[in-house]
């Protein structure tokens, strides 16, 4: 049975850094203003596997918005033209990460960069293991094997909750409990892509709302933020930015939003995280 992802993050917020975005438009403006040097190239073309669920559905939306190349990889094409509708540069290819990963390769084909947005809450543990973990790991690895220069995934905040204190975290019980140990099977994807020898930012949102945003971003380095809500509008954003910020090079951030938050640009909250460990 699948249950609701990630609705019951609690507990404090941790805050290391409150960063951009107050809403749709303010982060885009506080990039634009970035320094030349601390960016990258943007990818020629990008696809979005787990294009068809809420958070990738937002960052398909996001990338086209800015005149991006889109690949929407999603299980069942007709269901995801469905619903994200015709675009210009937007184009659709079966992805399924439970397939081999020379079909994922197929799939990934010219994309320059790869975000995944995937995620399988159930209350079988095998469900989520194939998905979160053994999905990712053959996704970065396809992307790996066609050169693609950017590897983004969208995790959670909590997965490594065991060793940082966070067993007894009511979210941690809830999501790898009732679950099926979802967290810990993005903690091992997290782990391999470290070492998989491609560029990467993993993002791990806090409790996933899809609700406008309702404050700005706040980010902090990996194991740094233990409960908090975000708007999927700003998972999107953030995941966008990692495809062309040097800052954002091989990093674990998480984020979370706060009305309280001050504006920041995503160049200051990616340079202020540490590097992942």
């Amino acid at each position: 049975m699948q249950i609701p992802r990630r609705q019951l993050v609690l507990g404090g917020t941790g805050i290391l850094i409150a960063a951009a975005a107050g809403n749709a438009e303010k982060p885009a403006a506080a990039a634009a203003a970035a320094s030349a040097e601390s960016l990258v190239q943007p990818p020629a073309s990008v696809l979005v596997i787990g294009a068809g669920g809420a958070t990738g559905g937002r960052i398909v939306r996001e990338l086209l918005k800015r005149g991006y190349k889109v690949k929407a990889g999603v299980r069942d094409v007709e269901k995801g033209k469905a619903k994200l509708g015709a675009a210009d540069g937007l184009s659709f290819v079966k992805t399924d990460v439970t397939e081999p990963e020379s079909v994922i390769a197929q799939a990934i084909g010219d994309a320059e960069a790869v975000i995944v947005a995937t995620g399988k809450a159930s209350l079988n543990p095998a469900d989520s293991w194939a998905v979160d973990n053994l999905g990712t790991q053959k996704a970065v690895d396809a992307a790996k094997k066609k050169g693609v220069k950017k590897f983004v995934l969208v995790s959670s905040i909590l997965t490594n909750g065991a060793a940082i204190g966070q067993f007894f975290n009511p979210a941690y019980l809830v999501l790898n409990i009732i679950g099926g140990g979802v967290l810990f099977a993005k903690l091992k994807a997290e782990e391999h892509i470290k070492k998989a020898g491609v560029d990467y930012t993993v993002v791990r949102p806090g409790g996933l709302s899809n609700e406008p945003p309702a404050g700005s971003v706040v980010m902090g380095s990996e194991d740094t933020l233990f409960g908090g809500r975000i708007s999927r509008d700003l998972v999107a954003l953030v995941a966008v930015e990692a495809l062309v910020s040097k800052n954002a090079s091989k990093k674990v951030v998480e984020v979370i939003e706060s009305p309280d938050a001050p504006l920041k640009s995503f160049e200051d909250m990616f340079a202020a995280c540490k590097n992942a460990s």
